[in-house]
């Protein structure tokens, strides 16, 4: 990389690399996930969910998806219909 300024007189950082485990293509992050859960539930450390506890997690993250679409439909409706601007004379 050469010193040279750009026109603003900073130097141009060096380009990022990719990296880590976001960087992989999703066949490789699912086999290395694969290889950790397997050995979680060989040592035993693996949580083993009843359907109990599905059935909550499951009814949470309805609620959750819920409330982020209604919020959103909220903006969507500020968004297309803005309140008149304030005539201040």
């Amino acid at each position: 990389m050469t010193n040279e300024k750009t026109e603003n007189g900073n130097i141009p950082a060096a380009p990022k690399k990719g990296r880590g485990f976001a960087n992989m293509d999703k066949a490789q992050q699912r086999e290395i996930a694969s290889k950790g859960g397997k050995a979680a539930h060989e040592k035993g450390v693996a949580h083993k969910w009843t359907s109990q506890e599905a059935a909550e997690a499951g009814r949470k993250g309805g609620q959750a998806s819920s409330q982020n679409r209604q919020q959103q439909a909220n903006r969507q409706k500020t968004s297309e219909n803005p309140p008149p601007p304030e005539h201040n004379p």
